[in-house]
């Protein structure tokens, strides 16, 4: 005697169909299948309960944060500490943490990049006139690269502290994302290995 299945067959959406909240949704009314209003994300520049927002940089705009930071700082430092070389290393640390903690996560390898480049586009406000003329000025912001360099590698590598830990957190979250996928995808009767 032929024996049948006695598990009903499961149900699965075809490919590109939407599911029920999206096909609520699509057809405008906006409900979930409880019966309960959707929940749509907040326009932008608005501020969910519970969440902080914090700035997300881009490549390009994490370099134009730190280079300009790092020149306004320069000018400051100019202004009231009569250009104080150890004066601007220290307030390029925490512009280093501050890019490595607000560059967005597809950027991260940006952040060590554009420090340098930034330190070095501060300078001219600081640095020391070696004599008279271009040839002058362009010496004296390689003697002060040179004599800063404790300062700029120092922050250079706070900055690949951060994105090093985010990179790893980051990395974290989405295997643990792809676990749960696995395990939603195993059939109700059998056991996940």
């Amino acid at each position: 005697m032929e024996q049948h299945r006695t598990r009903p067959p499961q149900y699965r959406p075809r490919r590109g169909a939407p599911v029920p909240a999206q096909a609520g949704r699509a057809a405008g009314g906006g409900v979930g299948r409880d019966g309960a209003a959707a929940r749509r994300p907040a326009p932008a520049g608005i501020r969910q309960p519970g969440r902080t927002s914090r700035p997300r940089l881009t490549g390009l705009g994490a370099g134009l944060f730190c280079g300009a930071s790092m020149f306004a700082l320069a000018c400051l430092d100019a202004l009231l500490f009569d250009g104080s070389a150890t004066v601007y290393g220290v307030l390029f640390l925490p512009v280093c943490v501050l890019t490595g903690l607000w560059v967005r996560p597809g950027d991260l390898v940006t952040a060590p990049v554009v420090l340098p480049i930034a330190f070095a586009f501060g300078l001219p406000p600081i640095a020391e006139d070696g004599g008279g003329g271009v040839g002058g000025h362009l010496m004296g912001l390689v003697t002060a690269l040179a004599l800063q360099a404790g300062w700029l590698y120092g922050g250079t590598l706070a900055a690949v502290l951060v994105v090093a830990v985010r990179r790893i957190r980051l990395m974290n979250r989405r295997r643990a994302a792809r676990q749960r996928d696995r395990a939603r995808e195993v059939l109700p009767g059998r056991r996940p290995r």
